[in-house]
């Protein structure tokens, strides 16, 4: 059993995805660094100083002046401001892939060959349509 899970384990495919796993968890934290740290900011500044990660509703019915206020306290908020940035990290991610898929299928992937149209008559050596059962040429039968 030991050495059929090594062979399993060894197999291109899953190396191959295993480094996917490892290199998408990366890109992912590096979008949602980038979407808190450098795109939400300017956008909250676009629309009046506001920070997107501290904006909620509290269902307490007791005044907090921020999120982390509200959570330490234990009351129960809905924050719909980090909902908004794992919608943009989302979004991003998404298009990213989008774009790699495309240059993956119009680059690397091959088109299948398509099916020849002619032969070569097997007697004259002269080009026939596939369908062909009498050469044209030299008229025998194929």
């Amino acid at each position: 059993m030991l050495k059929e899970f090594k062979e399993f384990a060894m197999r291109g495919s899953v190396v191959d995805l295993a480094v996917g796993v490892i290199v998408g968890a990366a890109f992912g934290k590096i979008v949602a660094s980038a979407v808190d740290d450098v795109i939400m900011p300017p956008i909250g500044r676009l629309l009046g100083q506001v920070d997107f990660s501290n904006l909620f509703i509290n269902l307490s019915g007791k005044s907090y002046d921020s999120l982390a206020a509200a959570k330490a306290a234990g009351a129960a908020t809905l924050n719909y401001g980090i909902f908004l940035n794992t919608i943009v990290n989302f979004v991003i991610v998404a298009f990213c892939v989008f774009l790699i898929i495309t240059w993956f299928h119009k680059y690397l992937m091959k088109p299948a060959p398509a099916a020849p149209a002619t032969k070569e008559c097997p007697q004259c050596a002269m080009t026939i349509p596939v369908q062909a059962k009498r050469c044209g040429h030299c008229t025998s039968q194929l």
